[in-house]
């Protein structure tokens, strides 16, 4: 639902301007494809309430979500957010600002902001709302669920006030690298690659001890890559009848024998690795076009619920052809 606005003289150069950039673009398919009204009616609750002590009333809700939406498209900090706002003509029209009144929260409410929804795990709750909506659509099947885990990086520095890296975050190798940050995890549906489960650790937390928190109990089918391997042995799912299909540690596709029931196997592993590159389009979307390559945030919380965040707008990119408006 846009918001109506008196442009100014800056305004009316793009308006009017014969080619939208792409920025304009993905704007305007966000604008019918995010559910606005149920986004809007879970942080109402908790929302600034003008009080009797008169002071500053606070800002429209709907205005100070879609600027923290647009930070999480664009990966912006708090005072870029402020900047952007003030220099770029698209954004002030999507967040539905009057320049002319100069009506433009400063970094301390965008902070105030983001701070109020990370205290009520608001993430989380637009995540499960987005995927509970694409369920009723039919969208989600929930016959099958592919695991799989990211390292996202974090600062190894330690010039910072407490002249030390984030105790939160840790080292982890991965082939002959070493990385320093934390792993995403997420279970991912099989038939239409959205993202229902979000976990989140330090990076040396190993892939199978959050498995059993990435699924929902309805799979008939799991799929995970070798880090996988020995999901069966967990207690979790030790009683489960659910066909576990993990691919073959690499090695041991190597040294598969030149016959005809080795080149089986291997065309058995391909088929495998085809249907499980559905997991990396999500990682791709948050990674690559949302920006979202190193933790923005001290602690492994933070970084979760914007995670978390980043993985609903993405179902939510995912689906704008299919399901323009999720409302």
């Amino acid at each position: 639902m846009a918001i109506p606005l008196q442009l100014g003289f800056t305004d009316y150069d793009q308006t009017y301007a014969k080619k939208k950039t792409r920025r304009q673009l993905f704007l305007e398919e966000m604008e019918a494809t995010v559910p606005w009204d149920s986004f809007l009616a879970l942080i109402q609750p908790v929302y600034y309430k003008p009080t009797a002590k008169g002071g500053r009333p606070p800002f429209p809700l709907e205005v100070m979500l879609r600027i923290h939406l647009l930070q999480q498209w664009f990966t912006l900090s708090d005072p870029l957010m402020e900047e952007m706002l003030i220099d770029t003509p698209c954004f002030r029209r999507f967040a539905g600002i009057d320049m002319i009144e100069g009506l433009i929260p400063d970094e301390t409410t965008i902070l105030n902001f983001r701070h109020l929804l990370e205290e009520h795990q608001i993430a989380k709750q637009i995540l499960k709302s987005v995927n509970q909506s694409l369920s009723e659509k039919g969208v989600m099947l929930k016959e099958g669920t592919i695991l799989d885990a990211t390292i996202i990086n974090a600062p190894s520095s330690t010039k910072n006030k407490k002249g030390e890296r984030d105790p939160e975050m840790h080292s982890v190798a991965k082939g002959n690298q070493w990385f320093f940050g934390m792993r995403c995890h997420i279970g991912v549906d099989a038939a239409s690659g959205l993202v229902h489960s979000v976990v989140s650790t330090a990076a040396n937390v190993h892939e199978l001890n959050t498995a059993a928190d990435r699924i929902h109990g309805e799979e008939r089918v799991i799929y995970g890559d070798a880090g996988h391997i020995g999901i069966g042995k967990r207690d979790a799912f030790k009683d489960c009848e659910t066909e576990m299909r993990i691919a073959m540690k690499p090695g041991e596709r190597r040294l598969l024998p030149a016959t005809a029931e080795g080149r089986l196997l291997d065309l058995i592993e391909t088929a495998k690795a085809h249907f499980r590159a559905k997991v990396e389009h999500p990682f791709r979307i948050i990674k690559c076009q949302f920006g979202f390559r190193k933790v923005y945030y001290r602690g492994i919380n933070k970084n979760d619920l914007k995670l978390k965040m980043l993985f609903a707008l993405a179902n939510l990119w995912i689906m704008r052809e299919r399901c323009p408006c999720i409302a």
